[in-house]
C-alpha cells in the first residue's frame, strides 16, 4: 500500500488550487462545460441524503467519453480527487462531494447503445435511466428488472456503484444479478472490461468486484445488462394485519412453503397512513402492517399460488387478505409502496432513511427493538422494507430546524443498523454505505477485514484519489468508535483533534 494511499486514508488530501486545476481542465479537455462559481455548484452539493453537504472545488459535466479520460488524466496528474456522480440520487452520501476535489457528473451520457431481444441484452451508457431501459425495450416483451423506488430518475451507472435492487430483487436479485459485462475507466488511464457477453466467463469475477464499489475503483463508461421475457401474469396479494409481528412471521412462511413471490413488501402503520393519503392506493389506514405479495408466472402456477398464499397469510393471523382485481389495482398497490418515501416526506419536515438488511427469522424481534428505540430517541419511525429478504428501511421522522434532532436521528440510525448486526444482519441492503454508514462498518468487520478492503482498493486506486473518505473506515476510526461504546457514547479525550 502506497504513502501516499495512506495520506489519503486518513483525510491529509492535497492543498489544491481551484485556479490552476480549471486552467489544466480547460487546457486539455477542449469543450468541457465546468461550473466553478458558487451558484453554479451549490445544486451539487449533495446526493439524495440532504443532511450532508459539501461544496466541491469543480464540477465538470462531459459529453464524450474522451473527455472523461482527460479529466482523469488531469486530475491524477494534479494529485486532485474525484468523485463521480450520476443523477444524484443516492441515499448513503456515497456522490457527496468534497471540498479539495472535482465532482464529474455522467448524467449526460444517457445512450442507449444497443438492443439485443435475441440475446436478451442492452448496452447502455451509465447516464441512461432505470426506467428508461425498460421502457426501450418494452416492444420485444422484455424489461429489466431491477427496480429500485427511485427508478424513474436513477441511473445505470448509480446502480451499478450501489449494486441497487428494488421491490423485485427477492425473485430477480441485485444489480450484480443482472449485469453481464462493464466498460470501466481507472484514474490512471486503463480501460478495463469486467464480464463479458457470456452468462460466464473465466478468471476471477471483478464485475461482482466493481459492482457496489460506490466509484472507489474506477468510472464506469458502459453496462451491459440482461433482460428479461415480461411474465405472462402478475397478480398481487394485499394482506391487513393487527400487529407488525404477526406480519412478520407471515413473511417465514411463505417462503419456509416453497414460494419466492416477485415481490415482497412490508409496511407498518405510519407508512401505511401517509402513502394513502398521497397515492389513495387503497390501503387500509387501521392496520398496523400490511404485505404486499405479488406472484407471477403462467396464469395456471400463479393462481394455484395465490390460493396457496392466500391460506398462508389468513392462517398466520391476517385480518383481511385482498387481490388485486385487475392490472390498474394492481399498479395502485405498488404505486403506493414506491412511493412511501415522499410520503412520509410531506408528513415531516426531514427524514433519514436507513438501510439494514436481516435474517427474515429476525423481523419480528428487530422490529421490537426499532420500536424502544424510537420511544427511547423521542422519534417517530415509519417502517417499510423489502421483507422477502429482510432488507429494512426505517424512515426516521425529525426537523433539522429543532436544535439536537439530527443529531438523535443519526444516533438512532446507527443503532438500527448495529442491532441488525447483533442478529446476523447487514449493515446496507442496497443504498450502499458512502459517508452516512462509515463508522457502523466498524461494527460488522473486523481490522484484518477492513484492511483486506483498503488492499483492494489500492490495487485499483493506489493514490487513493477516487472518492476517499467513503465507504471504507481507517482503523483509526474504528479505534475511536470502539471507545466512544467502551465509554458510554463519548469520546475519550475530547480535547484532541480527531480525523
Amino acid at each position: 500500500m502506497s504513502i501516499l494511499y495512506e495520506e489519503r486514508l486518513d483525510g491529509a488530501l492535497p492543498e489544491v488550487d481551484r485556479t490552476s486545476v480549471l486552467m489544466a481542465l480547460r487546457e486539455h479537455v477542449p469543450g468541457l462545460e465546468i461550473l466553478h462559481t458558487d451558484e453554479e455548484i451549490i445544486p451539487y452539493e449533495c446526493d439524495g441524503l440532504s443532511a450532508y453537504r459539501t461544496r466541491p472545488l469543480l464540477v465538470v459535466l462531459p459529453k464524450q467519453m474522451e473527455q472523461v479520460t482527460a479529466i482523469l488524466a488531469v486530475c491524477h496528474r494534479l494529485r486532485v480527487p474525484v468523485v463521480t456522480r450520476g443523477a444524484g440520487t443516492g441515499l448513503s452520501g456515497g456522490a457527496l462531494p468534497l471540498e479539495k476535489g472535482v465532482l464529474l457528473v455522467m448524467a449526460r451520457f444517457k445512450e442507449i447503445l444497443d438492443i439485443n431481444p435475441i440475446g436478451r441484452r442492452a448496452r447502455v451508457q451509465p447516464g441512461v435511466r432505470n426506467l428508461a431501459i425498460s421502457q426501450a425495450v418494452a416492444p420485444h416483451n422484455l424489461y429489466y428488472a431491477p427496480d429500485p423506488s427511485s427508478q424513474i430518475a436513477c441511473s445505470i451507472g448509480g446502480n451499478v456503484a450501489e449494486n441497487a435492487g428494488g421491490v423485485h430483487c427477492l425473485k430477480y436479485g441485485l444489480t450484480v444479478h443482472n449485469l453481464l459485462k462493464i466498460e470501466v475507466q481507472t484514474l490512471d488511464g486503463e480501460a478495463l472490461t469486467l464480464g463479458s457477453d457470456a452468462l460466464d466467463s473465466p478468471g476471477f469475477d471483478l464485475l461482482a468486484l466493481f459492482t457496489g464499489s460506490e466509484g472507489m475503483l474506477g468510472v464506469t463508461t458502459e453496462v451491459t445488462v440482461k433482460l428479461l421475457p415480461k411474465p405472462p401474469v402478475a397478480r398481487v396479494l394485499l394482506a391487513s394485519f393487527d400487529s407488525v409481528e404477526k406480519a412478520g412471521l407471515a413473511v417465514g412462511d411463505i417462503i419456509a412453503n416453497g414460494i419466492i413471490p416477485g415481490g415482497l413488501e412490508m409496511m407498518d402503520n405510519l407508512s401505511i397512513r401517509a402513502a394513502e393519503d398521497f397515492i389513495h392506493a387503497g390501503y387500509p389506514v387501521d392496520a398496523e402492517a400490511i404485505l404486499l405479495c405479488e406472484l407471477d408466472g403462467v396464469e395456471s402456477d400463479v393462481q394455484e399460488d395465490c390460493e396457496q398464499v392466500n391460506d398462508i397469510l389468513l392462517n398466520a393471523g391476517a385480518t383481511d387478505v385482498r387481490l388485486a382485481q385487475d392490472e390498474a389495482e394492481r399498479v395502485r398497490f405498488w404505486a403506493g409502496r414506491k412511493n412511501a418515501f415522499p410520503a412520509v416526506g410531506r408528513i415531516s419536515p426531514d427524514y433519514y432513511c436507513m438501510d439494514g438488511t436481516i435474517p427474515r427469522r429476525a423481523l419480528p424481534g428487530v422490529l421490537e427493538g426499532i420500536a424502544r428505540l424510537s420511544q427511547q430517541y423521542d422519534l417517530r419511525v415509519a417502517n417499510v422494507f423489502h421483507a422477502g429478504d429482510g432488507n429494512m428501511h426505517p424512515l426516521i421522522l425529525f426537523d433539522a430546524n429543532e436544535p439536537g434532532e439530527f443529531a438523535r436521528a443519526e444516533e438512532l440510525g446507527g443503532k438500527i443498523l448495529e442491532l441488525c448486526v447483533e442478529v446476523g444482519g447487514s449493515i446496507s441492503g442496497e443504498h450502499g454505505i458512502g459517508r452516512e454508514k462509515i463508522n457502523q462498518m466498524c461494527a460488522q468487520f473486523n481490522s484484518d477485514e477492513i484492511t483486506t478492503f483498503h488492499a483492494v482498493k489500492a490495487a485499483f486506486d493506489p493514490d487513493g484519489l477516487l472518492n476517499p473518505g467513503k465507504n471504507i473506515p481507517t482503523l483509526h476510526r474504528c479505534a475511536e468508535f470502539g471507545a466512544m461504546h467502551v465509554h458510554h457514547g463519548h469520546l475519550p479525550f475530547p480535547e484532541l483533534e480527531r480525523f
